[in-house]
């Protein structure tokens, strides 16, 4: 018979790393998706968003509800470890979109507000810490876990 209760002494370091790139994620993320959906925190919300997205970007519609949804939905399930694997994916094609179409100017945050923009740099680095969900999943702290014993 399997042991599956989580023991201290088994804990590795995939299974820390897992927790801790899912926790860092879903503080970081979570305050910019409130911001977009529920205007949180001095956001738009849903409204002033998707006017932005959809009129100042130039992004269809459809882009815009899903970049919204995912970075208010996806950290909420990563911090519970419910479908993880697919929640990093999500986030991390958010996050190489907008490498790919807006900040892609610069590497370096605009610390000192000497460039036109933002840099890359921090998307680069949530994409990293999604990677670690990916190729790690949840981790034993993780309802993932829990719905395939």
């Amino acid at each position: 018979m399997i042991d599956r209760k989580i023991s201290f002494s088994k804990i590795n370091s995939p299974a820390l790393g897992s927790l801790a790139a899912r926790i860092a994620i879903a503080a970081i993320l979570f305050p910019h998706g409130a911001q977009k959906l529920l205007g949180w925190w001095g956001g738009l919300g849903y409204q002033g968003s998707m006017a932005y997205f959809t009129g100042t970007v130039g992004l269809p519609y459809i882009i815009g509800l899903l970049v919204i949804m995912i970075e208010f939905i996806a950290p909420i399930f990563l911090i519970l470890g419910f479908f993880t694997r697919l929640s990093a994916v999500a986030v991390l094609i958010v996050m190489a979109g907008i490498v790919v179409s807006v900040q892609n100017q610069y590497f370096f945050m605009n610390w000192f507000g000497t460039q036109k923009g933002e840099g890359m740099e921090f998307f680069l680095l949530m994409m990293g810490l999604c990677l670690v969900c990916i190729l790690n999943g949840g981790g034993p702290f993780a309802l993932d876990r829990r719905l395939t014993m």
